[in-house]
């Protein structure tokens, strides 16, 4: 029986909880330094943010570069660029708690904590395909391989190239 995603959960979340947040953060840090200062912090915030965001993007791209090039598997390279990626399109969102995540998400120095996390998952989603077809989630799970007493048969042969 397939598992059900939560995706109502994430929906409401996303769309209802973060926005809510959002504004909150907004209207304390406003209420502190004023409504202009806050838009001068907000308007700062994107200006580094996009800084950080062509540093670290172009650094990640040279490093996948130089990965590919050495004939490596550039899987480490690869969750750095997409970090960066969701680290950026959540710096695109007016507001500070985003824009903290997206930070968190760009930053070097936690980049390796995050990596882990987007590796599990994709890792938790991946489908592996083999001689024998789809076979399931990369690490353990089911698979659509035919077993013992299977219907369906079996055809021995042997590939002949011209």
């Amino acid at each position: 029986m397939a598992r059900r995603r939560p995706i109502g959960w994430f929906l409401l979340i996303a769309f209802v909880v973060v926005p809510i947040v959002e504004i909150y953060v907004l209207i304390q840090v406003g209420q502190v330094i004023g409504a202009w200062w806050t838009v001068v912090l907000l308007i700062l915030d994107s200006a580094i943010g996009s800084w950080l965001i062509k540093r670290e993007g172009s650094r990640a791209f040279r490093a996948l570069r130089s990965a590919l090039e050495s004939g490596r598997m550039p899987g480490d390279e690869l969750g750095d660029g997409a970090l960066i990626l969701i680290g950026g399109t959540l710096m695109l969102s007016p507001g500070f708690v985003l824009d903290i995540l997206g930070v968190l998400l760009i930053v070097p120095l936690t980049r390796p904590l995050f990596r882990g996390v987007l590796s599990r998952v994709v890792t938790r989603r991946l489908t592996v395909m083999g001689p024998l077809g789809a076979t399931g989630p990369a690490r353990g799970g089911q698979t659509n391989r035919p077993g013992p007493g299977s219907e369906g048969p079996v055809v021995r042969g042997e590939v002949v190239e011209d």
